[in-house]
């Protein structure tokens, strides 16, 4: 069963603690105008290996932040579907994959495991009096009989599975869905700049299914992405954009690719039907009809898929990137 209360809690830090212990969680306590609650940040995995996976982008840029900012403070439901704030490690293109490292929760030495990556942008926010914490997750509270065992404000109130909640194994399944995957962004206004944390267990499948979130069974070395890649694309082309967009895709594999009945997904999961053979390194610009997949001129998502509907890959932008007609987006 996918998570029961989904949603962002946004508000302003006020304390923070690092993780310990058995199962630790650095801890975030937040406020906004009337409510305190608190954010549990996994830092150590419960099956091995124990290591989290961690991406830390600190000038994170997606077409969800211009929404994201006019969000109110305090605990907000999200459908989990696309086109939503929600957000999917997989679907959403949040970030690429391969950059996620593993990392212990607790290191000798400064600046060298996951309490410390973590606790570097929250003490910078705490210090900015205009910095606004987003945590992407599952709700937990009010307990109304109980006060926070970190904090000690009542009643007790939070939020908690901040990071990838599909592909799991074991008595973890049950929580599998899609579009509900957890994350800590911190909004630095003064700046202009937005810092975004992703962490994924490495027990965690990256090819789930698209209505369950559950486990697609992958044999070794069969994996599909990263053989082509989105690498360019024109979204706000000159004459109206009906019939204009295209898509540049490039044959990474020493092999030719057949991709017919593959397909190229907007951020609404619409299909543009493709057909045809792209050779070893060569690139292929496909022309969208506008009867299938449209890029948006506000910012979006662009996905490749196979004849399966598994991803191949995937790519955003914002709508500061479609500003300019006529121009070609590279990625």
């Amino acid at each position: 069963m996918p998570l029961h209360q989904y949603g962002i809690l946004k508000g302003r830090p006020i304390q923070k603690r690092l993780g310990m212990g058995q199962s630790p969680h650095y801890q975030i306590h937040i406020v906004d105008d009337e409510t305190d609650y608190r954010i549990a940040i996994n830092v150590k995995s419960k099956l091995s290996p124990s290591e989290l996976l961690y991406v830390v982008d600190e000038r994170f840029e997606h077409s969800l932040l211009a929404e994201l900012e006019t969000q109110p403070m305090g605990f907000t439901l999200l459908p989990s579907q696309p086109d939503s704030l929600a957000l999917d490690f997989i679907r959403g293109n949040l970030f690429d994959r391969g950059d996620l490292i593993p990392l212990p929760h607790d290191v000798p030495g400064p600046d060298n495991d996951l309490n410390e990556k973590i606790d570097a942008h929250v003490t910078r926010a705490l210090a900015e009096e205009d910095a606004v914490v987003y945590a992407f997750g599952e709700r937990w509270g009010p307990e109304a009989n109980s006060r926070d065992k970190y904090f000690g404000f009542r009643p007790g109130n939070g939020i908690h599975d901040i990071h990838m909640n599909q592909g799991n194994v074991g008595r973890f399944v049950k929580d599998d869905g899609v579009w509900q995957d957890g994350a800590l962004m911190i909004h630095f206004p003064s700046e202009d700049r937005w810092v975004a944390i992703f962490l994924a267990f490495q027990s965690q499948s990256w090819h789930t299914d698209d209505q369950t979130g559950h486990t697609i069974p992958m044999e070794p070395g069969k994996d599909p992405q990263g053989q082509i890649n989105i690498i360019a694309a024109q979204v706000n082309p000159e004459g109206g954009d009906v019939g204009r967009e295209t898509v540049t895709l490039l044959n990474l594999t020493p092999t030719p690719i057949d991709i017919s009945g593959w397909g190229i997904l907007d951020k609404h999961k619409k299909r543009e039907m493709l057909t045809g053979v792209i050779d070893p390194g060569e690139a292929v610009r496909v022309t969208l009809t506008g009867n299938g997949a449209q890029l948006s001129n506000k910012g979006g998502i662009i996905t490749l898929v196979d004849q399966n509907g598994m991803k191949i890959d995937g790519v955003s932008y914002t709508k500061k990137d479609a500003e300019r007609q006529g121009w070609t987006l590279v990625f």
